[in-house]
């Protein structure tokens, strides 16, 4: 059984480090939106953020914990796109060398970002899952710290936003997160809940890479096929501690198909004038499929990036 840790004391100490660097992101509201869902919609814009992406709290405020021998031996991990924008942003405000492997045909804007930002990236293997396996066995032969999407400073950093949403809005009633390895939905949640325990939390993810949710719904380890759009969604193995927080702490876990992600892009540019990418544009998804269940709710979608393609992006609003 994994022991839970992570408390909302955690994610409050993480402030001083995330805030060093970053302000708190906007939360909105939208009248279409709430038209289209049936209830008070916000957007959570993670997207305003400087590599367009949440996960940059939790690198901040892990860097900010390592040791100078740590420092010195440089961070490796592995990513499609966000959270090694996120590492390479920390890593280049501590001055900290960053090496990220990313699998084959990732997105090349998120790779520029990467790079531009100091990190070395490699390309090795089909998907994140096998690019993730391969940097932890690098880290290892050179001394060097491997960092994992789920690492607890890096949920401590992220559930920020969290705090952010119920700061701001103590009315909400139902918060909607997408899920790709947990850290996101799970800070969220543990800050959420813990302030107000009646707030119903949501995690969502690709009906085309199911694994962390049939993971959550059966209680025991799945390795599902992944073939989605969305890449921040895009984890073929579950993992233990997000899985243990979410089973202690979510309230709903939905499916959507790409299709209907692929739409939220549509509606959120047309609606919010935000550009959002697939697994930012999933909490819209959800909420249009929940229907009668948000009729009349405060609802919070946690539009976790904005890092879209060019090609991605002419092909949804060509479609």
């Amino acid at each position: 059984m994994t022991i839970i840790t992570t408390t909302i004391h955690d994610i409050y100490q993480a402030r001083p480090h995330v805030y060093a660097h970053l302000r708190p992101t906007p939360l909105y509201p939208y009248q279409g939106l709430s038209d289209l869902v049936g209830g008070r919609v916000f957007l959570k814009h993670e997207n305003h953020q400087p590599v367009g992406a949440f996960k940059v709290r939790g690198g901040l405020n892990l860097v900010a914990h390592l040791t100078e021998e740590q420092k010195k031996g440089g961070l490796f991990t592995a990513s499609t796109g966000n959270h090694g924008q996120s590492i390479a942003f920390a890593a280049r405000a501590h001055g900290v060398k960053a090496t990220i492997a990313v699998p084959e045909g990732a997105n090349p804007g998120k790779v520029a970002a990467m790079r531009g930002l100091g990190a070395e990236v490699i390309f090795h293997g089909p998907d994140f899952d096998s690019a993730r396996q391969w940097i932890a066995e690098v880290a290892d032969e050179r001394g060097g710290t491997f960092v994992g999407p789920t690492d607890e400073p890096l949920i401590h950093g992220v559930g920020t936003y969290g705090l952010e949403i119920m700061e701001e809005r103590p009315e909400v009633d139902v918060i909607i997160v997408p899920v790709g390895a947990g850290s996101g939905v799970c800070g969220t949640a543990i800050a959420a809940k813990t302030i107000n325990p009646k707030i119903r939390i949501i995690g969502v993810q690709s009906a085309q890479a199911p694994t962390q949710y049939q993971s959550w719904a059966q209680g025991r380890p799945v390795e599902a096929e992944m073939k989605t759009i969305a890449e921040g969604l895009a984890t073929r193995i579950s993992f233990a501690n997000t899985q243990a927080i979410m089973k202690k702490y979510l309230d709903d876990f939905v499916l959507v198909e790409d299709s209907a992600i692929e739409e939220a892009v549509r509606l959120l540019l047309i609606h919010s004038h935000n550009l959002v990418e697939e697994a930012g544009a999933a909490p819209l998804a959800a909420a249009l499929t929940l229907g009668h269940v948000l009729r009349g709710k405060n609802i919070v979608l946690v539009v976790s990036g904005g890092n879209i393609s060019i090609e991605r992006l002419t092909t949804i609003v060509g479609g």
